[in-house]
């Protein structure tokens, strides 16, 4: 707890379900993102349900673009993003935890999602890539490529070449 705010176990169990690949699950079911917000009552940090995304609700779309509609431009969001793209090396799948902290976002929202940013992540171990997403240009994938490791290293970002 950071802030005084809490963190719900049904956020842990989301990144539990993200993060491991259970036996007999059908692919389109697995989690491609989970998106977390403060509570009404700015207590505790909570899945946002209504933004959170499956593999098959992904499709053949531009995941990215995707993925980024579910996050709203003028609210602070956490979200972890099952990502896939191939390196110089291999294929790979990382989880990327995300800060969205909008500039049009109220200065109250960005100090407590800051704030509570270090005791979400302490919960949600193995997390090897950040994105934060502040200003429009942050939005690019440019941007996420380069925190999984340049352009020298990532190929290709969910299917798609950088």
């Amino acid at each position: 707890m950071a802030s005084g705010v809490a963190i719900s176990d049904d956020v842990i169990d989301h990144y539990n379900s993200i993060r491991v690949r259970q036996a007999g699950t059908e692919a389109g079911q697995r989690l491609k993102l989970v998106v977390m917000c403060l509570s009404k009552d700015q207590k505790s940090i909570i899945v946002d349900s209504e933004n959170c995304l499956k593999v098959k609700d992904v499709g053949n779309s531009d995941v990215l673009k995707k993925i980024l509609s579910k996050l709203p431009t003028n609210e602070c969001r956490y979200a972890l993003y099952d990502c896939s793209y191939v390196s110089r090396e291999s294929v790979k799948e990382d989880l990327v935890f995300i800060l969205s902290a909008p500039e049009t976002a109220s200065l109250k929202s960005k100090m407590v999602y800051a704030s509570s940013k270090a005791a979400l992540k302490a919960k949600l171990p193995g997390l090897k890539f950040e994105w934060q997403i502040n200003e429009p240009t942050d939005r690019d994938a440019s941007s996420l490529v380069e925190k999984l490791g340049g352009k020298d290293m990532v190929k290709s970002l969910e299917g798609n070449p950088v």
